[in-house]
C-alpha cells in the first residue's frame, strides 16, 4: 500500500513539473517573438508588430513594445549569469540596443495600428524569469538607469 501511495504521489509531482515547465516554455516563446530580434530599424516597428502579431487582443492595437536587438540565448544568458536582481525582476550587466514601438493612431475596433519607433542604445533591461528563462519584459528606459 506504501508503495503504491509513493507511486502515485511521484507520478503526480512528476505531471506537476511537466505542467509547469510547458508554462514556461510558452510564456518563453510568447517572449522571444515579442521581445527579441538581432537586427531592426525604428522604421520597422509597423512590419514587426504585424508580421508577429502583437496585439492585446485581436481586435485592439498595444500602446507599447520594445524589442531588444540580440538573439535569445545573449537575452536567456540575464536569467542565468548575466543578470542581478532588482526590485522582483532582473536587470542585465550588459547593455543592449533596444527599439521601442509606440502606438501613434487612436485606439478602435477597426484601427489599423500604427507605430512609430525609437532605437535607443547601450540600455540595461529589466526582465522577469522563471526557471532561468525570460518570460516578461518590465524595463523601459526609465526604469533602468544605468
Amino acid at each position: 500500500m506504501k508503495i503504491q501511495l509513493v507511486c502515485l504521489l511521484l507520478v503526480l509531482l512528476t505531471a506537476t513539473v511537466l505542467t509547469q515547465d510547458t508554462k514556461i516554455n510558452k510564456r518563453y516563446k510568447k517572449f522571444i517573438n515579442q521581445h527579441i530580434i538581432k537586427t531592426m530599424s525604428a522604421r520597422s516597428c509597423y512590419k514587426e508588430m504585424q508580421e508577429r502579431k502583437i496585439n492585446i487582443k485581436k481586435s485592439m492595437c498595444k500602446k507599447i513594445n520594445t524589442f531588444i536587438l540580440a538573439s535569445a540565448e545573449d537575452v536567456r544568458s540575464v536569467c542565468v549569469d548575466k543578470g542581478v536582481p532588482y526590485h522582483k525582476m532582473t536587470k542585465s550587466i550588459e547593455d543592449f540596443d533596444i527599439v521601442v514601438c509606440n502606438r501613434t493612431n487612436k485606439q478602435g475596433k477597426r484601427a489599423k495600428c500604427q507605430y512609430h519607433g525609437d532605437k535607443l542604445k547601450n540600455k540595461k533591461i529589466l526582465i522577469k524569469c522563471e526557471k532561468g528563462f525570460p518570460v516578461h519584459y518590465d524595463g523601459d528606459i526609465g526604469y533602468c538607469d544605468n
